[in-house]
């Protein structure tokens, strides 16, 4: 049985995030929409602002991934810590924010290896290209850190 069929209470099940009576599939798919909501959120801002620095203020591929994905960085720390995982305990604003940005760098470093491949190892240098490779990069990213932020930064409510 899956995570999405289960409909067993979360109180009834150790080290589960979601309030008391809620079943774990609806609190999944909430964290999840939320989650994605957020992520949307960062994706206008990394998007926008990766092509407003590249084609409008003449920035490289690399620095144009890196200076909006920093910005996007601040707004989804905001968002998720008080709204996606705001369910989940903290052991501690330092250690979060510490380990939530490290993840993110990370994250951003497979964003710019993407960008950076399809620009400087493909030599693809249209519009189209460079959209791809930001893309394909922030899907990648993503992934990795919806995973990490659920195992490193925001994680369950301790009993």
């Amino acid at each position: 049985m899956s995570i999405l069929q289960r409909s067993t209470p979360v109180e009834a099940m150790p080290g589960a995030a979601a309030a008391p009576g809620v079943p774990v599939q609806r609190a999944f798919l909430r964290e999840l929409a939320t989650f994605g909501f957020v992520g949307f959120i960062g994706t206008v801002i990394s998007i926008g602002g990766a092509n407003l620095m590249r084609h409008w203020m003449d920035g490289g591929p690399v620095t144009s991934v890196i200076v909006p994905t920093i910005a996007s960085t601040l707004t989804s720390y905001v968002l998720n810590r008080h709204w996606t995982f705001r369910h989940r305990d903290s052991e501690g604003t330092g250690r979060e924010v510490v380990v939530f940005f490290g993840l993110n760098g990370i994250g951003m470093a497979i964003q710019a290896a993407c960008t950076g491949f399809t620009h400087y190892t493909l030599g693809l240098h249209g519009t189209l290209a460079y959209n791809v490779g930001l893309v394909t990069g922030l899907g990648l990213a993503s992934a990795f850190r919806y995973w990490s932020y659920r195992k490193w930064v925001f994680t369950p409510a301790t009993a």
